[in-house]
């Protein structure tokens, strides 16, 4: 079964200026139990939500198989951290997801392709070794809740 194994929710762009620079501190509270899901805004509460620019993109979801042991969203700044869902694979497809408060459906638009910040949060070689899977950018089309935990996972 499919889990979804941790939630972010950053109100903050942490990454800006040079990598060598290093991120900006985190807030409190980024990772999350639970996100409430807007159709064509995003996640309520993250630097994303309502962005005209990032509504194609304005959810991002990565698997756990792809990351280095020990890596977490904080570090890779994507949203959704699953396990047993290749995500990659999804580019094109409408996901829906269930986590118990009703389905999420997300059009997975495009890949989220890894950047250098990768090689200072995560670790050296982690920006080349991401390439191809680096998570998927979404558009949520429906309103929903997702919660920490198993997950019902369908591909139109």
């Amino acid at each position: 079964m499919s889990r979804i194994v941790q939630l972010l929710a950053s109100p903050v762009h942490r990454y800006v200026g040079r990598p060598a620079d290093g991120p900006a501190p985190a807030p409190p509270g980024e990772l999350v139990e639970e996100v409430r899901i807007r159709a064509g805004l995003g996640i309520v509460g993250d630097r994303y939500f309502g962005q005209p620019a990032h509504r194609e993109a304005s959810v991002t979801l990565i698997a756990q198989e792809s990351l280095p042991s020990g890596a977490d969203l904080t570090q890779v700044r994507r949203n959704v951290l699953t396990a047993g869902l290749a995500v990659d694979d999804l580019v094109g497809r409408v996901l829906v997801l269930d986590s118990g408060d009703g389905p999420v459906r997300l059009r997975v638009h495009r890949p989220a392709h890894p950047c250098a910040w990768m090689d200072v949060t995560v670790g050296p070689g982690t920006w080349k070794g991401l390439r191809g899977k680096g998570g998927v950018r979404c558009e949520p089309l429906t309103d929903g809740l997702l919660r920490v935990g198993p997950v019902t996972a369908v591909v139109e």
